[in-house]
């Protein structure tokens, strides 16, 4: 079984929240300033997956606030029954679900690198 480091914890949920806000935020402006608000929450979400990653230098750190951004924005896009909705239907929220969600796994599966910045080597041959 895999040993959990309680310590990271706390750094996890707050990849998770600021995951969540990012989110909120890169929804309310891609669809007010388009195009140059969705590149810019897009931009602003890769940062983030990738600063999660290399900051606690695991896969997980993409993952974590990729879940927050993912359950945010889906949360965002679902109607409620009086008909509100925070993100549209139109071209430019399904370009900006999809591209984030595709960040978050393009992150989430980068090798890993070295001290050296070269991609690290496996040891245990």
């Amino acid at each position: 079984m895999a040993d959990i480091n309680w310590k990271r914890a706390p750094l996890y949920l707050l990849l998770l929240v600021v995951g969540a806000l990012t989110g909120l935020a890169g929804s309310l402006v891609s669809a007010a300033l388009v195009p140059a608000g969705l590149l810019l929450g897009l931009l602003a979400a890769g940062a983030l997956f990738y600063g999660g990653t290399y900051a606690l230098g695991t896969r997980s750190g993409a993952l974590a606030p990729g879940i927050g951004w993912v359950a945010t924005v889906m949360l965002g896009a679902s109607g409620r029954t009086e008909g509100d909705v925070l993100i549209g239907g139109d071209t430019v929220a399904s370009v900006f679900l999809l591209g984030g969600i595709a960040l978050a796994m393009i992150c989430a599966t980068l090798p890993r690198l070295s001290s050296t910045g070269l991609p690290a080597t496996r040891t245990d041959r």
